[in-house]
């Protein structure tokens, strides 16, 4: 399948092979594995919040923005298994792109959120303890998710939707890219990726700094907090870092279509990189607090458990319904013998 837009010089013929086989099997199991996983997440980010922790307010922001984008999965997983061809309105598919874009910085901000709030906790535990609190939490929350969805309505005022040499409908796809585009995408790797960037590594090496040093914490709780630091960090750097780096690549080199057409299978690859989130976000909650460690500890190892007695349910059932091979007689003389 192709695809073309239209730009002001030329029109671009994008090979959408390999984009729309691997996108719908990622899309499937990120549906399947992150929908399940964030309202479990979302349940105990409530246990925490209940209990007083401003941690668990960050938390559940980051699956509410996880679990939005999922319930939009499933129209992209239509748009691509109908070879790149929307068949809903605009207003939809600036819905569906809005989403994507809030996952990921309303994610990058609440992981920021994670690792700054453990940094105070852990570097100054009570030098700024008024930016530790239940309403601090709420007010910051307010403040990023006000933030990111003026930024979108911003972004989106423009059209979305625009014809493939095919005929088919697509949604946000231009090759190359606009020259609006450029400074957007800019933007978008300084303050939605560069900065988080140094905030996390910042509050990274000062977090382990200071477990390193200290005597009185007990060994299992510097071991948690350096595995949701560390967890955090690389959730941010692994399924953000490759899309915001070709975000640059593409602004600063994709001015033909022969470039655009060599990126596209990487930028989209990148792209999905940034999906997984939702699957790797739950992952903080086990180590959030030990009580929430050990409540998935148990989860996982009842799943485990079911696994194993279906899998010997199916083989004894098997074994049932296999017809006997009757034995051959020992007197019976071989073919040819």
């Amino acid at each position: 399948m192709v695809n073309s837009t239209d730009n002001a010089t030329e029109q671009c013929i994008i090979d959408h092979n390999i984009h729309q086989i691997l996108s719908p099997v990622v899309y499937i199991f990120v549906f399947i594995i992150g929908l399940p996983a964030n309202c479990l997440s979302l349940y105990y980010g409530y246990l925490q919040i209940k209990a007083k922790n401003e941690l668990g307010i960050y938390l559940c922001n980051l699956t509410v923005a996880d679990l939005f984008y999922i319930f939009s999965l499933p129209f992209w997983i239509q748009y691509v298994l109908q070879h790149d061809n929307w068949t809903y309105d605009e207003l939809l598919c600036k819905i569906c792109g809005i989403l994507l874009y809030e996952n990921i910085y309303i994610s990058v901000g609440f992981l920021c959120c994670i690792s700054i709030d453990r940094y105070l906790a852990v570097v100054h535990p009570f030098r700024f303890h008024q930016f530790r609190t239940m309403k601090a939490a709420m007010i910051v929350s307010a403040v990023i998710w006000t933030k990111e969805i003026m930024t979108c309505c911003f972004v989106f005022t423009r059209g979305e939707i625009s014809m493939d040499a095919e005929s088919h409908v697509v949604c946000f796809e231009h090759y190359p890219i606009k020259d609006w585009e450029h400074n957007i995408n800019y933007y978008r790797f300084s303050a939605g990726f560069l900065f988080p960037f140094f905030l996390l590594a910042f509050s990274y090496c000062g977090i382990l700094r200071v477990v390193h040093k200290s005597h009185g914490t007990q060994k299992n709780k510097k071991i948690q907090i350096k595995r949701l630091v560390s967890s955090t960090v690389f959730i941010f750097l692994v399924c953000f870092g490759p899309y915001h780096i070709l975000l640059v690549i593409r602004s600063v080199f994709e001015n033909n279509c022969s470039f655009a057409d060599k990126i596209f299978n990487i930028y989209h690859a990148s792209l999905l990189l940034t999906t997984f989130n939702c699957v790797a976000d739950p992952v903080l909650y086990c180590f959030s607090s030990e009580s929430t460690y050990h409540n998935f500890a148990k989860i996982r190892d009842s799943c485990l458990t079911c696994l194993g007695c279906l899998k010997t349910e199916m083989k004894e059932s098997y074994q049932l319904s296999a017809p006997e091979t009757p034995n051959r007689p020992q007197h019976e003389q071989q073919p040819g013998l």
